[in-house]
């Protein structure tokens, strides 16, 4: 198995670095920190308990601003998703990664919901065969939970491996999207 091809980036750090505004929204699984640059695309989006998830936002010395305005679509979708009414979301995003980074998080939007693929098979669509951990890093540097669905990401033999959310958030949006 390969490394990643890329050196490592912290996709929170970008997120926040770029960040405008913030707001919390209420979810079944939690509160999720969403994150929007000066433009109004989505930056971050983190269960707030999450491995990685920004900390401290309005300690920084240019904070973003708390408001919910810039969200508003987001948040629409978001509880449409969790209500069983929508499986794809149309939002502008606004995602800082290496290259590899990049092309993994628009693969893991194909994935169809309700369904999952391997490591594997998400590095070689990208054309990156044998690069299944690297692909793994990748997913685990999604800065946009759900809406960017690396939850729909499996190990080889199907199990549930490492998500920044945690294994039972990860167990419960595939059983979520599974029971549609």
């Amino acid at each position: 198995m390969q490394s990643d091809p890329h050196p490592p980036y912290s996709t929170a750090r970008a997120a926040l670095e770029r960040s405008q505004s913030f707001a919390i929204h209420k979810s079944p699984l939690g509160p999720l920190l969403a994150l929007a640059d000066a433009q109004g695309g989505l930056t971050g989006l983190y269960f707030t308990d999450a491995t990685g998830a920004p900390r401290d936002l309005e300690d920084r010395p240019q904070p973003p601003r708390r408001e919910r305005k810039p969200f508003a679509a987001l948040f629409e979708q978001l509880d449409a998703y969790f209500a069983g009414e929508l499986d794809c979301f149309d939002l502008d995003l606004a995602t800082v990664g290496s290259p590899f980074q990049e092309r993994i998080w628009t693969a893991l939007r194909e994935i169809p919901y309700g369904q999952t693929a391997t490591y594997g098979e998400l590095a070689r669509e990208i054309g990156h065969d044998g690069s299944a951990r690297a692909a793994g890093m990748a997913c685990g540097r999604n800065p946009i939970a759900i809406v960017v669905p690396c939850h729909r990401v499996v190990g080889a033999s199907g199990s549930l491996t490492g998500y920044a959310g945690g294994i039972e958030r990860k167990r419960a949006l595939l059983a979520h999207e599974r029971a549609r």
